[in-house]
């Protein structure tokens, strides 16, 4: 693993379909467990600084709480306005029985 390679918590700390927020270093994440897989992005919605933690999910699409924007939580792609700007996602390594995200890479394991 790299350097920036953190632990976020166990596998069995967020629920199928669910998603929980987590602070990791001098972020705040938001990880999803959706369909068997993890994904992370920030937790914090492009457009209106809410918590996506707190919003509605929704197979893999977050719906914020605050103005209903949402989010394609696989690529973090904008879904619906008033949100225009992409979401930031991490690349989640799993290890053992534990979640890990590459500060370093999105969700496509590219450099940040």
């Amino acid at each position: 693993m790299t350097e920036n390679v953190v632990r976020v918590c166990a596998q069995a700390d967020i629920a199928a379909e669910t998603v929980q927020a987590y602070d990791v270093a001098d972020k705040r994440l938001a990880v999803f467990h959706i369909g068997g897989k993890f994904y992370a992005t920030d937790d914090e919605c492009t457009h209106a600084s809410a918590s996506l933690a707190d919003g509605i999910l929704e197979g893999d699409v977050i719906e914020c709480a605050v103005h209903l924007g949402a989010f394609h939580v696989p690529t973090g792609a904008v879904k619906a306005p008033p949100c225009s700007v992409a979401l930031r996602t991490y690349q989640v390594v799993l290890q053992g029985d534990d979640v890990f995200v590459d500060l370093d890479r999105d969700a496509a394991g590219e450099p940040a």
